[in-house]
């Protein structure tokens, strides 16, 4: 399976829609590798790495978000469990955990009840490294400033907006690849 292929599936080649996603899923793979590559001691499957981050923004066109080109039906934090859906049925069982899992610093069952999420009721929090990994690495770019890196202060400063269970999560990840 080639990562990008299957994202030109789903995204046309040569549209501002693919090349944001395009851009966006490079730069998260980048980082993804380069933290891995810090920690040997993991043993993380690079190759599952490399194309689990290429695809885990996948279900973003299902969403409703013009700033990005998406003009689907659905809020945009659906986009991780759409995505999810779509590579189950690719045939990417494993891969679609990362997609669902992505969304902040993952979203749990009591957050999702308690906020009223339209998103099934279930735990999406990242449980494999290599699920966190992507995760973390994600948080680190938009998709409307492309290619800038956001600090680390920023990244969780965002993250006290989602509560503090998301905030714990994403500490943990600080220093599992920090």
């Amino acid at each position: 399976m080639v990562p990008i292929d299957l994202l030109k599936k789903y995204y046309p080649e040569g549209s501002e829609v693919y090349h944001i996603m395009e851009s966006h899923a490079r730069s998260v793979t980048q980082k993804a590798l380069e933290l891995a590559a810090k920690h040997p001691e993991y043993n993380m499957d690079l190759t599952f790495v490399e194309e689990a981050a290429m695809l885990h923004d996948i279900g973003c066109f299902l969403t409703n978000a013009p700033e990005i080109h998406c003009h689907g039906t659905n809020p945009y934090i659906c986009h991780g469990y759409l995505g999810a859906e779509i590579l189950r049925n690719e045939g990417l069982p494993r891969h679609a955990l990362v997609a669902e899992r992505h969304t902040g610093s993952g979203l749990s069952y009591n957050h999702i009840i308690k906020k009223g999420l339209p998103l099934p009721a279930r735990d999406m929090c990242p449980v494999s490294l290599e699920e966190k990994l992507i995760c973390f690495a994600d948080k680190f770019y938009s998709k409307t400033k492309l290619d800038k890196e956001k600090s680390l202060n920023k990244v969780i400063e965002s993250m006290h907006k989602h509560g503090s269970g998301s905030v714990k999560r994403f500490e943990d990840m600080c220093s599992l690849f920090l």
